[in-house]
């Protein structure tokens, strides 16, 4: 079994700016040369940003699951209901902070 290629330069920029375009978000807004006075990143200082995390996060991320015992009805609960990040706020919106 031979093993995937790393994905070129070019195909993760192309990667980068697709799912980018589908949050609405256009690198081409940002500036191409420094700005000291705002400290907005350049389009290239963005890719890099985001040519580095694309290409060491996701497949660490994507081989992730939660330590499950039981039944698959279960362990496909637990992974569907992920923990909060803030939890004490999603309690307030909800207002199941109450019943405990």
């Amino acid at each position: 079994m031979s093993q995937a290629q790393p994905p070129t330069q070019s195909e993760l920029d192309a990667y980068i700016r697709t799912r980018l375009a589908l949050a609405g978000v256009d690198l081409d807004l940002l500036p191409e040369q420094p700005e000291p006075e705002t400290g907005v990143p350049t389009r290239e200082q963005a890719l890099n940003a985001l040519r580095a995390f694309v290409a060491r996060a996701p497949a660490a991320i994507a081989g992730w699951s939660p330590p499950a015992e039981g039944t698959p009805a279960a362990i496909y609960a637990q992974q569907a209901s992920p923990p909060l990040l803030y939890p004490s706020i999603t309690e307030a919106w909800t207002g199941k902070g109450d019943e405990k």
